[in-house]
């Protein structure tokens, strides 16, 4: 499992919560042709606000240092011609994916048989 980050602002305080490795795309060649972004008035949004409070209360820490306008992705691409089989593009900050869909989707992985 990897994640791709952007920037390597974060990417220590990121690695606690991820256990697979991660990967940094500085030139963002995976990120598309045309980035998805939030702009600064995407904060005024109520929804932005409860998914702050709610990372907060975890304990996740955050800071305004770095591109903070880049929206994230969660993709789960099986090997040869599976191609995507769970795909969730952040909406807003702080959106998460939906964990059951992508825990259906990777009981569908097939590993290439040996």
């Amino acid at each position: 499992m990897y994640a791709l980050l952007h920037e390597e602002l974060g990417a220590a305080e990121f690695a606690p919560y991820f256990k697979g490795d991660l990967l940094l795309d500085v030139e963002k060649r995976f990120f598309g042709p045309e980035e998805r972004r939030m702009m600064v008035t995407g904060m005024l949004r109520w929804s932005v606000w409860q998914n702050m409070r709610r990372a907060t209360s975890k304990g996740v820490e955050g800071n305004l240092k770095g591109d903070g306008s880049l929206l994230g992705s969660v993709f789960l691409l099986g090997p040869g011609s599976q191609g995507i089989l769970y795909e969730h593009r952040e909406r807003e900050f702080g959106d998460h994916h939906n964990s059951t869909e992508l825990l259906e989707a990777l009981s569908k992985l097939q590993t290439p048989s040996d």
